[in-house]
């Protein structure tokens, strides 16, 4: 019988996944979800030693613009998508390789956080393998679903960091 592994076992760890992540020898783009905010890291791999080179959260949205009145959803797909935006930005200033989307364990559903992180990358520039069914819709990601009039802010915080 055969032991599975601690971090397998607490549905922290994919390692057919990870392997196969690895064997491609690209960097990564880790997305993951916390219960405040939303993670992104872009990670390289040298034999099977991660390196963070460079991460965002969405925590630093605060600091462009995002209401404190609304600081309890900054792991919304609004904030999903401005986060994806940010590191998009952040992988292009730096001049890296475009990587490879990392999701983890977290489930890939159709309009979710994570492809609203996927669209925020897209939209900054990089060339990613996707297709654009599996996005929100554009009222989700700007966030008229949560308040009318948090478009406004969302162009705001948008046009800050596209600059």
């Amino acid at each position: 019988m055969k032991t599975i592994k601690r971090r397998r076992k607490e549905s922290k760890t994919d390692y057919m996944k990870r392997l196969r992540l690895l064997k491609s020898e690209k960097p990564r783009i880790v997305f993951r979800k916390t219960n405040k905010y939303v993670i992104a890291q872009y990670v390289t791999s040298k034999e099977t030693q991660d390196k963070v080179e460079f991460g965002a959260s969405s925590k630093s949205l605060l600091k462009r613009g995002w209401p404190g009145e609304f600081k309890n959803s900054l792991k919304s797909i609004p904030a999903s998508y401005l986060t994806g935006l940010l590191m998009g930005k952040m992988i292009i200033k730096n001049k890296k390789e475009t990587p490879i989307a990392d999701f983890g364990m977290a489930r890939g559903i159709h309009g979710s956080k994570i492809f609203a992180f996927l669209k925020g990358i897209v939209d900054s520039g990089l060339k990613i393998k996707h297709e654009s069914k599996i996005f929100p819709s554009e009222e989700r990601i700007k966030g008229t679903h949560l308040k009318k009039d948090f478009s406004k802010i969302f162009d705001k915080i948008k046009s800050g960091i596209e600059k």
